[in-house]
């Protein structure tokens, strides 16, 4: 399971190291596509597949599963974690995530989520102060 919150550097040559942690459990070969709330998502090959089947089953038929379709296979990339477990992220992805400097690595179970560093920790906030709230719905909803 991906859990845990880290902070890395983007460095000049657009590659983020990821932390020992997640290595192991990504893999060597990995898939990253723009995610949601801004940040991108990174996922093991066999969880993309599961998600692309997933994806891949809804019918072309409705714009919105054409629309998702197009926003998560079109931006999504193959990447390799090198020896030293660094990936090279394409500019266009960096760009869509608004990628700076430093950039907030995020375990979310079965994904990894990278984030511009301001804008996780503003999120992080909004989450925190609405954490009862949410637990709330989500007891309502049978999901706890």
């Amino acid at each position: 399971m991906l859990i845990g919150e880290y902070t890395h550097t983007l460095d000049d040559k657009k590659r983020i190291s990821l932390p020992v942690k997640f290595r192991k459990e990504l893999g060597k070969k990995i898939v990253v596509t723009p995610g949601l709330d801004g940040c991108l998502f990174v996922f093991t090959l066999s969880q993309w597949k599961n998600i692309s089947g997933k994806l891949s089953e809804s019918s072309m038929l409705q714009t919105d599963n054409r629309s998702f379709n197009r926003y998560m296979f079109g931006g999504a990339v193959e990447a390799e974690v090198d020896a030293i477990g660094r990936m090279l992220l394409p500019d266009f992805l960096i760009k869509r995530a608004n990628l700076l400097n430093k950039v907030a690595v995020v375990g979310v179970q079965d994904r990894v989520e990278i984030w511009n560093e301001e804008v996780w920790r503003g999120v992080k906030e909004k989450v925190a102060r609405e954490a009862d709230q949410l637990a709330e719905k989500l007891g309502q909803a049978g999901a706890l």
